[in-house]
């Protein structure tokens, strides 16, 4: 699905450290503990296809299920980065001093 070009969003809802450490490129950072009961503003369009990971894929079940509840209709879950055999792109790191 990923190679698709068919609008799909990648979902990372790991932490912004995890994040940052490395994720797959073009995902959109939505910590799973965001994911309460309004719409995450990342993920506006509730029938746009949905891709979901975290680190080794509980996070990413929890956050599927939380998004369906939500009224997603195309969520599907693949599990961990832990797996991911694909490119990895690393964050760059804010210093907090305006660098």
């Amino acid at each position: 699905m990923m190679g698709k070009d068919d609008g799909h969003v990648i979902a990372d809802v790991r932490r912004q450290d995890e994040y940052v450490e490395g994720h797959i490129p073009g995902a959109i950072l939505t910590p799973n503990e965001s994911i309460g009961t309004e719409m995450p503003a990342e993920l506006p369009d509730l029938s746009r296809i949905m891709l979901v990971y975290c680190r080794s894929g509980r996070r990413s079940r929890e956050a599927a299920r939380k998004l369906f509840d939500r009224g997603y209709s195309r969520v599907y879950e693949f599990g961990g980065i832990l797996i991911w055999t694909g490119d990895i792109v690393k964050a760059e790191k804010e210093t907090g001093d305006g660098q």
